[in-house]
């Protein structure tokens, strides 16, 4: 427990000392001056001197303690130590001068021992409670630090491998995302591939993106037809289910089957926005399919189907990327959408360039994630 008396009157560190010393405050420190506060904080300035009050003196030579007050608060390693003053001045408007500055509580002279020894009390308690929460918050900031990594980690990687070419962009809101993308190769010619919105966004929807996560490959790698998977994930989000329904969880997707050699692709969109298919010399959107994963304990899905010919571009994106508004909080949705329907050539580097900034046009308010697929 340090304590820092300042007071340009020797007499009265004296006295304060005996009094904390008597009430079981052993480190307690006395300096004459401003000047000597500032030179005892800055002793080490590679790390934070465990100061845990101050007792300071409102009227003192050359610099006095509200200016003093104001110089330790502009300073992040002590922004937050308790600092009361004990003045013989009862003037009203120096003391909310003192409060304005970032005074924590005062004590008049001639000191009360009593009293003065119960505003430390208090003091002491609120440094105790706000270094408890800021340790608490920095042990919160790791682990959701290393929780984006883990999330980060687990994303699929490009595959560029002659036959097909399957790409991602990634822009969370927060730390931790409720999209997720995955892509799983099905035999030789075959690739099942899936991009997916968690309701929200943060811990809770990423905890519940992880948990599908965990079963997407098997899932995907062993049943792949699209019917069939979206059956199986409702099945795993309506294990989620809790007592009280305001709480369940479903997310929206799209997920695909690309066959090169059949030249085809096999989809369901659950809930999710179109995505789009440059097929050929048209573009068709991903409509097909069914209402989110997780709402329903049965879902009645209408499976879509797609041939082409020469070769197909594909591009999936979250809601992120079109719900967006503009400064004057104007809807832009559609005109973001109608921008990527004419971008047939774009890989996509330029797609993002151009509909990212569109989409951030004000402030982001959800996940970015986009998706191309294109064949050879």
């Amino acid at each position: 427990m340090n304590i820092i008396t300042v007071d340009d009157n020797k007499m009265n560190l004296l006295v304060i000392e005996k009094i904390l010393k008597k009430a079981g405050y052993g480190d307690v420190t006395g300096v004459t001056s401003a000047k000597a506060l500032f030179g005892l904080l800055e002793m080490d300035s590679t790390i934070e001197v465990p100061v845990n009050l101050i007792l300071m003196d409102m009227m003192m030579p050359e610099i006095d303690g509200i200016e003093t007050t104001k110089l330790i608060r502009k300073d992040r390693r002590y922004k937050d130590v308790p600092i009361i003053f004990v003045t013989a001045l009862g003037d009203s408007n120096k003391l909310a001068e003192a409060f304005d500055a970032g005074a924590f509580d005062y004590v008049l002279k001639p000191i009360n021992k009593i009293e003065l020894l119960a505003r430390i009390r208090s003091a002491l308690r609120l440094k105790f409670e706000k270094d408890w929460h800021k340790e608490r918050d920095k042990r919160i900031r790791f682990e959701l630090e290393l929780a984006k990594q883990i999330q980060r980690s687990v994303l699929s990687k490009p595959i560029d491998d002659g036959k097909v070419k399957i790409s991602a962009f990634y822009q969370p809101s927060s730390e931790l995302a409720g999209d997720f993308y995955a892509w799983y190769p099905i035999g030789d010619n075959r690739y099942g591939i899936i991009l997916l919105d968690m309701m929200g966004h943060g811990i809770s929807s990423s905890l519940v993106c992880m948990y599908i996560c965990s079963v997407l490959q098997e899932t995907i790698t062993h049943i792949s037809d699209p019917e069939l998977v979206i059956k199986e994930l409702n099945r795993y989000m309506n294990q989620l289910k809790l007592m009280d329904e305001l709480t369940n969880f479903y997310f929206t997707a799209i997920y695909l089957v690309l066959d090169t050699e059949k030249k085809n692709i096999e989809y369901v969109n659950a809930g999710h926005p179109p995505g789009i298919v440059y097929v050929d010399d048209s573009v068709v959107l991903l409509t097909a399919g069914t209402c989110g994963v997780g709402f329903f304990d049965q879902m009645k899905i209408t499976k879509g189907t797609i041939e082409y010919q020469d070769g197909i571009k594909i591009v999936l994106y979250t809601d992120g990327l079109i719900e967006t508004k503009d400064s004057g909080m104007e809807d832009r949705s559609e005109a973001v959408f109608n921008e990527m329907l004419g971008y047939k050539d774009l890989e996509l580097p330029a797609l993002v360039d151009i509909c990212v900034p569109l989409a951030n046009s004000g402030s982001q308010f959800d996940d970015i994630c986009l998706v191309m697929i294109s064949t050879k």
